[in-house]
């Protein structure tokens, strides 16, 4: 019960009159106290009945699990973590906080890993007619062909377009204004569906999940997480990724 927000009503007849005050709790309860004779024996009722109360609710709270913590994988100042592969003229830097792409093509990988099943979450923005992927699953020494990529695409020559999962399921709506920053959420995890192993991958596009593709060759098994830098006239731009691991399903 996460953030709950469970209100009851703990009624109370008191010396013959009504009187209802909030408590949280789970349900509505009813307490009568009629005579009127009792009144000190019934305070201390009430007063025993509402610390109880108060304990229960306080040990239910403490037993909550600690919401999901995500691990950065940019500090926000440096590419510590993160390798450059490709074209030696390619540009990798960080600039305002950010890290940015451009230059001739080229991919930056994060060393940090391998990871298999995860939530992914980055903060990204591409210039007008510029193309970048957000790779996930690929390699060390990855290529544009290595591992699995979310597109990043607003008004590039290629119609597939951010919120595709490339070669896989595509997107050629628009969804992003070029130059708009955007936050892409990915769920990854290998699972068994009508009794066939799957990898099912979970795109979300600022907080509007699209769809759910179900790679049943499980293409890439686990790997790292990478950027694209795809030509020359592209500039991406990453504010935020991090991402939470997933623990393995088991065998059904």
């Amino acid at each position: 019960m996460k953030n709950p927000e469970l209100r009851f009503f703990i009624e109370l007849r008191l010396h013959g009159k009504d009187c209802k005050m909030p408590f949280l709790g789970t349900r509505r309860v009813h307490v009568h106290f009629v005579p009127e004779d009792e009144g000190p024996k019934m305070k201390l009722s009430v007063c025993g009945f509402l610390v109880a109360c108060a304990f229960s609710l306080f040990s239910l709270n403490a037993a909550e699990p600690a919401n999901d913590v995500y691990i950065p994988l940019f500090d926000g100042k440096s590419l510590d973590g993160w390798e450059k592969v490709g074209k030696e003229d390619s540009v990798w830097e960080v600039k305002d906080g950010c890290i940015c792409g451009s230059g001739q093509a080229s991919m930056l990988v994060c060393s940090k890993g391998p990871y298999k099943n995860f939530k992914y979450r980055a903060e990204v923005k591409i210039n007008d007619k510029g193309n970048s992927g957000l790779y996930f699953r690929t390699k060390l020494k990855s290529t544009f062909s290595d591992g699995y990529e979310a597109q990043i695409n607003s008004s590039h020559s290629d119609p597939i377009r951010t919120g595709s999962l490339y070669n896989f399921c595509h997107v050629y709506k628009k969804l992003v204004e070029p130059d708009d920053w955007f936050t892409y959420d990915l769920v990854v995890r290998d699972d068994v569906w009508r009794g066939k192993p799957v990898t099912k991958i979970k795109i979300t596009v600022n907080g509007d999940e699209l769809y759910e593709y179900h790679d049943f060759a499980q293409s890439w098994k686990e790997g790292y997480f990478a950027f694209q830098q795809h030509d020359p006239g592209s500039k991406v731009a990453i504010r935020k990724a991090e991402v939470l691991p997933l623990e393995d399903k088991p065998a059904k």
